[in-house]
């Protein structure tokens, strides 16, 4: 039984590894394409936390509480992000939009998991 809980939970922590590195890339090593569709890294950052809060939202109980703490987790980890891209990457810097794309994103995959478990 533990080993399949253990199994189960490696995709929604591997999905949170990927997009941390992703995150954490400098911005010389990103694409320039804001000039093909504009603000395109918030379509980016609602992706990767839809996905992430539909892939966590599997492991808990369907308890209100539990999907308001992952919220609130969501919001801290892209708040957190955007402080390290500011302060430690180069060529990134803080973009609060960037925050609203986030929690938009983890507000989408909680309601899509909310869809699927009805």
């Amino acid at each position: 039984m533990l080993q399949k809980i253990a199994r189960i939970r490696l995709l929604p922590s591997l999905w949170l590894f990927v997009i941390t590195v992703l995150f954490l890339l400098p911005g010389s090593a990103l694409p320039k394409s804001e000039m093909i569709i504009p603000h395109f890294d918030k379509y980016v950052h609602f992706g990767f936390f839809a996905v992430l809060l539909f892939l966590w939202r599997f492991q808990f109980s369907a308890a209100l509480r539990v999907s308001v703490l992952l919220l609130v987790l969501a919001f801290v980890y892209g708040m957190g992000i955007e402080v390290i891209q500011h302060y430690l990457i180069a060529n990134r810097s803080f973009d609060m939009g960037d925050v609203w794309a986030d929690m938009a994103g983890a507000v989408a995959g909680v309601l899509a998991w909310v869809c699927i478990k009805k």
